[in-house]
């Protein structure tokens, strides 16, 4: 939101002065226009412009004279005149920038019809009148779609405005075909008491007076700052080699998006240098068809017939070397020729400039650091007398002793100690619990402590 009032208070619940689109301060309105002159002084001598520009609701804008004792500014809140009554709106533009608005819409100063007057500034009566009316609107845009569905019309209603005195009530209505609503208008007269006008509008104008997010992401350019409608075609998607999918394409009206209009003008001028893909290439080696197609960087890919998967990078000034070529019945050698000139080095050769190290640096384990690790400690342990007698046992086969293997003489046995006979009797930690330690000397009888007499 533009405005300060539109911020969160303490509790972090959002403050918002809830007009739902009358901000008090003119900053967070649809369709605001900043006045960029009005810094800057007039002539002396120059009487300021006599006309302004009024908002109303949902960004629906006209141009009204302002009486002679009366000054204005925006955001002001005045009453203007309308066929019946009066009507209430905000003031959004004065001074000279409201002469070249007009001037852009081709409204003439001296249309009564189109320029109408501004009465007052609004009186806080009338600003309740129109508060009042307001609040009525969502409840009658309910009620009058659930009797648009009972007669069965084959229309939406998607908005209300009331007037400022309340006086009227115009309906906003959206239709493909024409609608006969003269009983619709007789309920709703009967229904809300109230003077009825039945306005048709287009799929855009209903987007841009609702409002809304774009896949973009960004609210709607029709309900911030678009204002003229073109009409926008399948070609421009093609132009810009978008695929033409409906569901891509169509915006939030669901129409085709206007912002396919915004850069087509360039890519028109882009392809005037880049032949079209329909052309075939003649050459001695075949016959080359377009695959792709780089508009700003003027590269296009090609494919012999039949070879379809090997492709061949050439510039636009070379494919059009080749159809004039062709067109003048000269031999043509082969892509290849054209395409080596544009074969790039995709080595990319890494600096270590701040210091960092490479990216990749933990995706493969050190394994060489393991091994010595693991060698040495072999080493290490190899010179001790429990591990020659541990290595011993493993280099026995399973279920058999020293004594039973074949081909291989046995070792005299060593005199050991205690605790050395202890540690090679242990029995080795295997996972297969069901393997037993070969038996080497025999155990010694336990002393039993509770022995008699």
């Amino acid at each position: 939101m533009g405005c300060s009032s539109c911020s969160s208070g303490k509790d972090g619940q959002p403050k918002g002065c809830k007009n739902n689109g009358t901000c008090g301060t003119d900053g967070c309105n649809k369709l605001t226009v900043f006045d960029w002159l009005a810094n800057m002084s007039l002539p002396s001598g120059v009487a300021p412009f006599h006309c302004a520009e009024v908002r109303f609701k949902n960004g629906r804008k006209a141009f009204f004279k302002i009486p002679q004792n009366v000054r204005l500014s925006i955001s002001d809140v005045v009453a203007t005149e309308a066929t019946s009554g009066h009507d209430v709106g905000v003031v959004t533009l004065t001074g000279e920038l409201v002469r070249i608005q007009m001037k852009r819409k081709k409204v003439a100063v001296d249309d009564t019809e189109e320029v109408k007057k501004i009465y007052r500034k609004a009186t806080q009566k009338d600003i309740d009148i129109w508060q009042k009316a307001r609040d009525r609107e969502d409840k009658m845009k309910v009620r009058a779609r659930e009797i648009a569905i009972r007669l069965a019309l084959q229309m939406k209603i998607s908005d209300i405005e009331f007037q400022g005195d309340g006086s009227k009530a115009t309906f906003y209505y959206t239709a493909e075909d024409r609608v006969d609503f003269r009983q619709l208008i007789k309920e709703f007269a009967h229904e809300f008491s109230t003077r009825i006008e039945m306005r048709q509008i287009g799929f855009r104008q209903e987007a841009a007076r609702l409002g809304g997010i774009g896949s973009c992401g960004r609210e709607l350019c029709c309900s911030t700052w678009l204002t003229d409608f073109r009409s926008v075609n399948t070609s421009a998607a093609r132009y810009q080699q978008l695929s033409l999918n409906p569901q891509k394409l169509a915006g939030q009206c669901g129409k085709l998006k206007c912002c396919l209009n915004y850069e087509l003008d360039s890519y028109v001028d882009a392809l005037k240098h880049i032949p079209k893909s329909d052309v075939k290439l003649k050459t001695e080696k075949g016959i080359a068809v377009c695959q792709k197609t780089d508009i700003f960087k003027g590269f296009l890919w090609y494919a012999y017939e039949g070879e379809w998967m090997n492709w061949h990078k050439i510039s636009a000034a070379h494919a059009n070397e080749i159809i004039t070529a062709n067109k003048a019945n000269e031999p043509v050698g082969s892509l290849e020729e054209f395409a080596s000139e544009l074969i790039e080095d995709t080595k990319v050769e890494f600096e270590n400039v701040v210091g960092q190290d490479s990216l990749t640096r933990f995706d493969q384990p050190k394994q060489g650091n393991r091994r010595r690790n693991k060698s040495r400690n072999r080493k290490k342990g190899s010179n001790s007398p429990e591990a020659k007698s541990t290595t011993r046992q493993r280099n026995t086969p399973k279920g058999k002793t020293r004594q039973q293997t074949k081909g291989k003489p046995k070792a005299p046995v060593k005199q050991q100690s205690k605790s050395q006979e202890k540690t090679a009797t242990k029995r080795p930690n295997t996972k297969n619990a069901n393997t037993r330690p070969p038996r080497n000397k025999k155990r010694k009888p336990q002393q039993k402590n509770n022995d008699k007499g």
